[in-house]
């Protein structure tokens, strides 16, 4: 478990990839697996919706530990389909198709940059640590 405490307090961030799990992360994966099954008890559909977006919340930050910008498009791929569907009263089950077939690519593209650091990074992106120490190679300096 990773919950980066020393680097935040140091006020700059560590070299941690891979996987990760932070005392947060724990949380909210179980607040909102809970709320799934509650839900689903509602209401299957808004019980799925949830468990859904929690499942791609652990994917995307702890196993490919995607950029802020792929998973907001993701998210508002899925909430403008599943609008849409609500809307037109059509088969609720195409915006967890269309989704579904997103995230890998939205993976794929996370995993073709310089600063992928997700899990699997040293295969995928064995240059890495070099990236980090250039991006960060500041840290130690001083202003003047």
């Amino acid at each position: 478990m990773n919950d980066n405490s020393q680097a935040e307090s140091s006020g700059y961030p560590t070299f941690a990839p891979g996987f990760r799990l932070s005392r947060f992360d724990i949380a909210i994966l179980s607040l909102g697996s809970a709320a799934a099954v509650v839900l689903a008890f509602v209401n299957l559909w808004v019980g799925s919706v949830v468990l859904f977006v929690v499942l791609h919340f652990f994917l995307f930050c702890n196993v490919v530990r995607m950029s802020r910008v792929l998973e907001l498009v993701w998210a508002a791929v899925f909430i403008a389909g599943s609008a849409w569907a609500i809307y037109s009263g059509s088969n609720r089950f195409i915006p967890f198709v269309v989704s579904a077939v997103l995230t890998p690519c939205l993976a794929i593209i996370e995993m073709g940059k310089p600063s992928y650091h997700g899990v699997g990074w040293r295969t995928v992106n064995p240059k890495l640590q070099e990236w980090w120490d250039r991006e960060h190679a500041d840290r130690g300096r001083t202003a003047e």
